[in-house]
């Protein structure tokens, strides 16, 4: 295994479920096999259809029978002795609690929920090259709310300064509102090495990630290159 698909594998996502099969929370590859091994958590992974419960040994003994049929979506990490699979799925054996219902407040989900478009010039980026802007300044009193922060780029971001986009004359692509779902999670749910989540998250989230989807798709199609001038519009805040 290269050091690139290492590298790709430890940055790979899995989703926890509490002992009731009621998903919870997303964690990193470290933590999933933290928690294997520690005993707290085991894996549940999806067999032709139907689910398979699996301790840290027996999840090794499964990844050996399976090492030599490697699925394009898989990850798997090399240890010094054997190879694993990166578990998509745990299941946490002494927790019980529920998800909290609101949907919290970050960088990177503002970037996940624009899905990395900038809202002022149309042009995706990066998460390295993007910012967050406040469409009202908080040097006006602007807040630090899902309705009032966009991703935007460094550029556009710098333009804008310490005005609105009225008085900058710059045009929002989408007016900003808080995300029903986890702009994290739909996100993720984008991607095919996911699929197995889906059944966990409910009907829901996976419709948004749908259109979101098919939103990335007419957007890139439909984007022009940024002009020197931007058409005014002003933005109504509660």
């Amino acid at each position: 295994m290269t050091m690139a698909g290492r590298s790709e594998a430890l940055g790979a996502s899995v989703l926890v479920l509490n002992r009731h099969y009621v998903a919870v929370h997303v964690v990193g590859v470290r933590r999933a096999f933290g928690l294997l091994l520690s005993e707290l958590a085991e894996v549940v992974h999806d067999e032709n259809g139907s689910f398979a419960n699996y301790d840290f040994e027996g999840w090794r003994e499964i990844s050996e029978l399976r090492v030599l049929d490697k699925k394009p979506h898989d990850d798997w990490i090399k240890a010094v002795h054997f190879e694993i699979q990166v578990p998509r799925v745990l299941r946490l054996l002494f927790y019980d609690r529920m998800p909290r219902p609101t949907v919290r407040l970050s960088r990177h989900a503002v970037f996940a929920r624009d899905g990395g478009q900038c809202q002022y010039c149309g042009r995706r980026f990066p998460t390295n090259q993007l910012s967050l802007d406040h469409v009202i300044p908080r040097s006006r009193g602007g807040m630090s709310t899902w309705e009032n922060m966009v991703c935007a780029c460094v550029k556009c971001n710098v333009k804008k300064g310490g005005r609105t986009p009225r008085e900058a004359r710059m045009k929002l692509v989408n007016r900003p509102v808080r995300p029903r779902h986890n702009p994290l999670l739909v996100l993720k749910l984008q991607n095919p090495k996911y699929a197995s989540w889906r059944i966990w998250i409910g009907d829901a989230v996976q419709a948004e990630a749908d259109r979101a989807a098919q939103a990335d798709h007419a957007s890139a199609a439909s984007i022009e290159p940024p002009t020197s001038d931007y058409e005014e519009e002003s933005l109504k805040t509660a």
